[in-house]
């Protein structure tokens, strides 16, 4: 099947991308998702015949914004501090917004969805606020779809280069805003592209992210170590668990 047969093939009506999906999207301080701090944040309801609704926070992240950071999401520190609001204080709000709607069943849609929970989840736990109850499910997370469904295929996979890939409309990089509604259309575009994923019930789909996930991870792994002995992936997906006390020791 070629690109232009895969874009114009439909997907299954009444299957999960015809229904209501929630994007969720943050810009931080740095990559590692033990460590970074959250600087902005945004949902976006999108689905169900209505208009996208968007919620955003700004953070005061409380430490010096990394200047490679601020290079890429355009926040700096003296803007932080001056309109952003307290971690405590908009963190309950995050994840009451994630909360609900995963409770009624809704899927949360999060490109890479490792680092964003998983700086999501650090963040509660550094300041002290109850994360999201039970397993965080299900998620739709478009950079795992698009590598199980098309695995073979060359070139980089960021954000940017599969909403030109799959010519889905992203009306800025590095906007959380925009990150959130541009992976929303990605999980809306993938099934269409590869109808096999719009096939598979929203619950099993979960699961198999999880497995496909693992697969990836491992496959990256084994081919950083070629280079880098050392190199670790992690397979865990859609959230990474919190380190040990032996770990953090």
């Amino acid at each position: 099947m070629t690109d232009t047969e895969q874009h114009n093939t439909a997907a299954a009506p009444g299957a999960w991308p015809d229904g209501p999906m929630l994007a969720f999207d943050v810009e931080t301080t740095g990559l590692n998702p033990e460590r970074a701090r959250i600087v902005a944040a945004a949902v976006a309801a999108v689905g169900g015949d209505t208009p996208p609704e968007t919620t955003t926070w700004l953070l005061d992240p409380g430490i010096e914004i990394p200047a490679e950071a601020a290079a890429i999401h355009h926040i700096t520190t003296d803007q932080a501090r001056a309109d952003g609001r307290a971690p405590a204080e908009a963190l309950p709000e995050i994840v009451a917004a994630l909360a609900e709607p995963l409770a009624a069943g809704f899927p949360l849609v999060v490109f890479r969805a490792p680092y964003a929970l998983t700086v999501l989840a650090r963040e509660c736990a550094r300041h002290d606020v109850p994360f999201l109850d039970g397993d965080v499910a299900p998620v739709i997370d478009p950079a795992v779809l698009d590598k199980q469904a098309a695995r073979y295929r060359r070139g980089r996979r960021t954000l940017p280069a599969l909403c030109e890939h799959y010519r889905v409309r992203h009306d800025g990089p590095n906007d959380p805003v925009q990150d959130a509604l541009a992976a929303a259309r990605l999980a809306w575009r993938l099934p269409r592209a590869h109808p096999h994923l719009a096939a598979i019930a929203l619950a099993n789909l979960h699961i198999c992210q999880q497995g496909w996930a693992a697969e990836q991870a491992a496959s990256l792994q084994a081919h950083l170590r070629r280079t880098d002995p050392s190199a670790s992936v992690t397979p865990d997906w859609p959230l990474i668990p919190a380190p040990s006390a032996e770990e953090n020791a």
